[in-house]
């Protein structure tokens, strides 16, 4: 009941919820960003490694947050809920692929674009899935089990 002071409707919690999800997690990714510039070979691979570990750390510490990013706590809710976190995880995927088309510019790929698309849709793919794992084996299975090795087959 206290909640609903805060907010007229379940959706408008949600949206909150939501909000907070979007400014933390794209707070962290700047700061990835700023803190280790992309210039050379392997730091677009060590931003997005930092990135999805950053995500999955987040989940791990938030639960409940976790089920509303893979959309769990929203099956019954208006659906531009669960469109806003398909648009965070396509900002993400936009995220590691700017990281990832400098590092295989510097690597002189011939198709930087395209292996920066197909690597940071990989690794969004990749860190959702850990996030579905973690939130259907009711928090059990930790999202971060086994990742930087994961991150290393992914990203090199």
């Amino acid at each position: 009941a206290a909640l609903y002071r805060h907010f007229a409707s379940k959706a408008q919690m949600f949206e909150g919820l939501i909000d907070f999800i979007e400014e933390s997690v794209f707070s962290l990714i700047n700061q990835i960003v700023e803190r280790e510039p992309v210039s050379g070979v392997g730091h677009g691979e060590r931003q997005a490694a930092r990135i999805a570990t950053m995500l999955v750390q987040f989940a791990e510490k938030n639960p409940g947050m976790a089920r509303v990013m893979v959309g769990d706590a929203l099956v019954l809710e208006n659906e531009r809920l669960q469109q806003r976190m398909n648009q965070l995880f396509d900002k993400v995927e936009a995220a590691l692929k700017q990281c990832l088309r400098d590092s295989a510019a510097a690597q002189a790929s011939a198709t930087p674009t395209v292996d920066a698309q197909v690597r940071a849709t990989t690794v969004t793919a990749f860190v959702a899935g850990r996030l579905q794992r973690f939130a259907r084996s009711g928090f059990k299975r930790l999202p971060s089990e086994h990742l930087e090795p994961a991150l290393q087959v992914m990203l090199g």
